[in-house]
């Protein structure tokens, strides 16, 4: 029998995208290690290899853009709107080259989260594509108005396409999708224990002292590091190599090291709203502290899914920029809805994968 072979293909815009496709990746990988994986995407290596321990293939092509950003609340407009009119100007050249690398390689499958030109990849190579995501670029660019409504028109076209989407918890409509099956919180899990991490990198605080700081692949310029002065008894785990050498800041510089890895021994996970962290700190049960974004459409969905399903605090920008963070001498509150979330949105993305692929 020829090794299935499954071709995922990832937005490229920060890390969260890459991440949860590597956490479904992964879990199709340990269920049925003879499939062959091929993830697309211009996320680094070492980022995916943090969460698929066998081999895969690694093709670094970037179809889509996101949004561009300088840091992870700093958005461009103007130049993200160039680079789609770009996209759609070469879309066919895109597709093509695309079409003839998906059957050179015999693929069976695609899974994308969530690239709008891959139903045309599928399309192209006679396979179905599959999506999952809890929003559509369609819905960000929509928000944005003016000229980026016909590039979401362009954008909700292609998403028609594609023939089956799982859709993730703390998700927009995402109307332009004809078949959709809602799944549970996808993620990865820790990999180390709680005693290693605390000897390793001299964590002594208890955990409801335990901060971790996380603002995803793009990371934060203007964190008022000096306010964590103000907790000398307390300590903060950050990955920011820019950030200063305070006596309790715990700066990760390994990059074996995830920030999944290290909730478990944190009372709070301080971030951005981003899918990823919100859900893989769900899972984990570890409150989070964040503040809304207006200029985000997809953020409005993400912080109503951790105030109905995880213990919460939402602060104001000033709270957390020109504030003394006495936010966090407060309790979290509680999540507004009584019954869990689902949170095996990796094994149910993962079977329905191997169902389609063991039929071929």
């Amino acid at each position: 029998m020829e090794r299935p072979i499954l071709y995922l293909a990832i937005t490229n815009h920060g890390f969260g995208h890459a991440t949860r496709m590597a956490s479904v990746a992964a879990t199709i990988q340990k269920l049925c290690p003879e499939v062959l994986l091929i993830l697309v995407t211009t996320a680094p290596r070492w980022l995916l290899e943090c969460y698929i321990e066998g081999d895969f293939i690694y093709r670094p092509r970037a179809f889509d853009l996101g949004v561009v950003q300088t840091d992870s609340l700093t958005m461009d407009k103007v130049a993200t709107l160039e680079k789609l009119l770009d996209i759609k100007k070469y879309q066919n050249s895109l597709i093509a080259s695309e079409v003839n690398f998906i059957r050179q390689n015999r693929v069976n499958l695609i899974l994308a989260d969530i690239p709008f030109l891959a139903p045309g990849f599928a399309k192209g190579a006679n396979i179905p594509c599959w999506m999952m995501s809890n929003f559509g670029w369609d819905f960000i660019y929509r928000d944005w108005g003016g000229e980026f409504t016909a590039v979401a028109d362009w954008i909700s076209d292609w998403y028609s396409k594609c023939d089956r989407l799982f859709r993730l918890p703390f998700h927009e409509p995402m109307h332009a999708f004809h078949n959709i099956t809602d799944v549970g919180l996808t993620g990865g899990s820790p990999h180390y224990s709680a005693d290693d991490l605390r000897s390793l990198w001299g964590i002594t605080a208890p955990v409801e002292k335990t901060i971790l700081l996380t603002f995803g692949g793009l990371g934060l310029q203007q964190i008022p590091y000096e306010n964590l002065r103000r907790f000398p008894d307390w300590q903060f785990i950050v990955f920011d190599r820019s950030a200063p050498d305070l006596p309790n800041i715990v700066k990760i510089s390994d990059r074996k090291y995830r920030p999944v890895d290290f909730m478990p021994i944190c009372g709070r996970v301080v971030s951005k709203p981003g899918y990823s962290t919100f859900s893989e700190a769900t899972i984990l049960s570890v409150p989070i502290v964040t503040m809304p974004r207006a200029d985000f459409a997809e953020a409005t969905f993400i912080v109503e899914g951790i105030t109905n399903y995880n213990r919460h605090q939402i602060i104001t920008p000033s709270d957390f920029f020109q504030g003394t963070w006495d936010f966090l001498h407060e309790l979290p509150q509680l999540p507004e809805q009584s019954q869990p979330i689902a949170k095996d949105g990796n094994e149910a993305i993962a079977k329905a994968v191997l169902n389609y692929l063991q039929t071929k």
